[in-house]
């Protein structure tokens, strides 16, 4: 870094700390905390101020009440600042934060402030532009880290129960997203091997074993509940995150491989990932082939019902009907008057009338019918 930037850095510095100086303490504002981000986001790129980040540490693991300050002097300092040194120590800083993992931080949910699209302004985009990418991936990854720690903090205070298995597997889905994200911060420029970015890989490679530590445990303790009796749903989303786990273990050294090259410290000793035995991914497999055919046979026997039901209903007037009475037909008995009579009282009242006797009358009187007009116009 030219001298000329470093004594402008350190003036800006100097001023923003003589203006700290008189302003009084708040529920927003918080003197000694400003004082101390102010240290921790100098503009001097050649040193990380760890005993001032501590501070800020110390301050937010004390009191919720704190939580107010640092959010607005954070967000204040990186909104002004145009510096990719300031706007990278602000996001290690708030990386060091969210790693306290304090029940207050389910109110931040996303980051105060944006850095998606950041650029330095103190110097041609030539040779800023690695820089740039750097920053932009890492606040990406904070911004959704954020929120994925304040919505399971908030889950865990207020649901204390067990999570359910589809709850597990969203669960792992989104720290492997967060995995994803994480390997996509790296220096890609060539002017990149400073201080301060050796520095923030280290944070990152730290980050990452936590990540995928816990996606291993994670995927562990689910191969146990994916059983026969698991739904298909659950069975398709545990093979695409296993398939997603083996993928990203390949992924990972490779990262690693090229962490060790750049100089990152705690890259040096690559650990062994290990990957997920074929006989777990061929259990879930038969697992959801077992549901398949489970549901092929449903669907089948399905059909059959309903084909019987169309042969039954299909045409009513030639069905067979089994009863234990007889229906006797007017045409094929003759009755006497009174019974005529008597039959139509009953006709009227949507009675049944007695059973019929069948016998011969010998003076028979016959109906007559008018078969009625069936066509009309």
């Amino acid at each position: 870094m030219k001298l000329w930037k470093r004594a402008s850095g350190a003036l800006k510095d100097r001023k923003s700390l003589f203006s700290i100086s008189f302003s009084r303490k708040t529920s927003f504002r918080n003197p000694d905390l400003d004082s101390a981000i102010i240290h921790a986001t100098s503009h001097d790129d050649s040193t990380v101020d760890y005993h001032n980040a501590h501070r800020v540490y110390k301050w937010i693991r004390s009191s919720p009440a704190n939580l107010k300050p640092l959010v607005y002097a954070l967000s204040s300092r990186v909104n002004r600042t145009r510096s990719w040194i300031v706007a990278l120590k602000a996001l290690m800083l708030v990386h060091g934060v969210l790693c306290c993992k304090v029940t207050s931080l389910q109110e931040i949910r996303r980051l105060p402030f944006d850095l998606s699209d950041f650029s330095d302004g103190h110097s041609r985009p030539s040779k800023t532009w690695g820089f740039n990418a750097f920053i932009r991936a890492y606040f990406s990854f904070l911004d959704q880290y954020s929120f994925f720690l304040s919505d399971q903090i908030r889950r865990r205070h207020k649901k204390p129960q067990v999570d359910s298995v589809n709850q597990e597997l969203e669960r792992i889905q989104k720290l492997q997203s967060l995995l994803h994200m994480l390997l996509q911060i790296r220096p890609m420029a060539d002017n990149m091997k400073k201080t301060l970015i050796l520095e923030a890989m280290d944070c990152v490679v730290i980050e990452i074993f936590d990540v995928y530590g816990r996606i291993c445990s994670a995927i562990a303790n689910l191969l146990i509940k994916i059983h026969p009796a698991a739904g298909k749903a659950e069975a398709v989303m545990a093979l695409k995150i296993v398939k997603k786990a083996t993928s990203q273990g390949e992924d990972l050294a490779l990262y690693f491989e090229f962490c060790k090259e750049f100089g990152v410290s705690n890259a040096h000793e690559i650990p062994k990932f290990v990957g997920i035995p074929e006989e777990d991914i061929e259990a879930i497999e038969k697992v959801i082939s077992g549901v398949e055919e489970k549901e092929e046979t449903k669907e089948e026997e399905k059909e059959v019902e309903e084909e019987k039901g169309i042969i039954l209903v299909e045409r009513p007037e030639f069905q067979t009907i089994i009863t234990d009475k007889w229906e006797v037909f007017e045409d094929d008995y003759c009755f006497t008057c009174n019974e005529i009579i008597e039959t139509d009282q009953h006709r009227k009242y949507n009675v049944d009338p007695s059973p019929l006797p069948l016998v011969v009358i010998d003076e028979p009187v016959y109906f007559t019918h008018t078969l009625p007009d069936l066509i009309t116009f």
